[in-house]
């Protein structure tokens, strides 16, 4: 087969636990590591993917994305994880670490759109929507171009797998899911190009 023109298949995983996610607490830009569960996360993916055949483990820069792949690559007897900032998680700007009782009295009306994931919520010094959705796909079409002919797992975040989920679904960008994909998750998608599809 012609690797130049044939597609990449890239698997998107969600990175393991961490005490934030338990809290629901807005973790965004800010560095959270994984807990232990996390940690036994990481290794269930190990498990479910040890026959996958990926030639290469992407990450986002933040901790708990990265320990997640650093687990997974080291277990697989993969190179170490190569980080790309397009995966990192939204910025949200100056609600992140804020918890959720407090942000019910600062701003009941947004907590109530972030509990729906309204992707459309406005938040200060914050990614809008759209800047959001362009950063990450341009990463997943980056990496897929990178590794034509290969199948690369990829570890990112909450927030970045539902613009993944509302691509490849041909949704709105500002469509409100309805569902939230689990801490180890995954979703395998066919990149050729600029053609992001589910596999």
């Amino acid at each position: 087969m012609d690797t130049a023109k044939a597609p990449a298949y890239l698997c998107i995983a969600r990175h393991g636990e961490t005490d934030w996610n338990i809290a629901g607490i807005l973790q965004g830009w800010i560095d959270v590591e994984i807990n232990d569960r996390g940690r036994r996360q990481a290794y269930e993916l190990v498990a479910a993917f040890s026959g996958a055949g990926f030639s290469h483990v992407y990450s986002s820069t933040l901790a708990r994305a990265l320990e997640t792949a650093r687990i997974v690559a080291r277990s697989l007897g993969l190179p170490a994880p190569h980080c790309h900032v397009g995966l990192k998680e939204r910025n949200f700007g100056e609600i992140q670490g804020v918890p959720k009782a407090e942000l019910a009295e600062l701003n009941p009306v947004l907590l109530q759109q972030i509990m729906k994931r309204n992707p459309a919520i406005s938040c200060e010094q914050g990614e809008s929507m759209d800047a959001f959705a362009d950063r990450v796909l341009s990463a997943i079409v980056d990496i897929g171009e990178r590794h034509r002919g290969q199948r690369v797992l990829v570890i990112t975040h909450g927030w970045v797998m539902d613009v993944v989920t509302r691509h490849i679904a041909g949704l709105p960008r500002s469509a409100i899911l309805n569902m939230k994909r689990k801490n180890g998750e995954s979703v395998w998608l066919e990149v050729n190009g600029e053609a992001i599809r589910p596999l």
